[in-house]
């Protein structure tokens, strides 16, 4: 009977801190993104993203990260490294067909 209340215990809590994590594609880490940050630091708080691409010309390096979860984007422009605009965009709820 023990072993089986803890086994419960240990899946309520697993649970709980599955819920508490949510999602880091938010308007709030949206905002903490600052320019001048290097891709690491977004990395860090946005997690690895869901879409990426890069380009090195003389000596310039460029690229754009996305994070996506459900309607809502954060879409990054980094240049050498360092972060130059960032915009955040959220899909209307489609209607659903009839």
């Amino acid at each position: 009977m023990t072993s089986n209340r803890l086994v419960r215990a240990a899946a309520v809590a697993a649970a709980l801190l599955l819920a508490a994590c949510g999602s880091k594609v938010t308007l709030e880490n949206f905002e903490r993104i600052q320019t001048g940050m290097t891709q690491k630091e977004v990395v860090a708080l946005l997690g690895e993203p869901t879409e990426t691409s890069a380009i090195s010309i003389a000596g310039v390096s460029g690229g754009m990260a996305t994070w996506q979860d459900g309607a809502t984007v954060i879409s990054v422009q980094f240049v050498n490294d360092k972060v130059q605009a960032k915009q955040l965009s959220r899909e209307a709820a489609r209607p659903q067909a009839k």
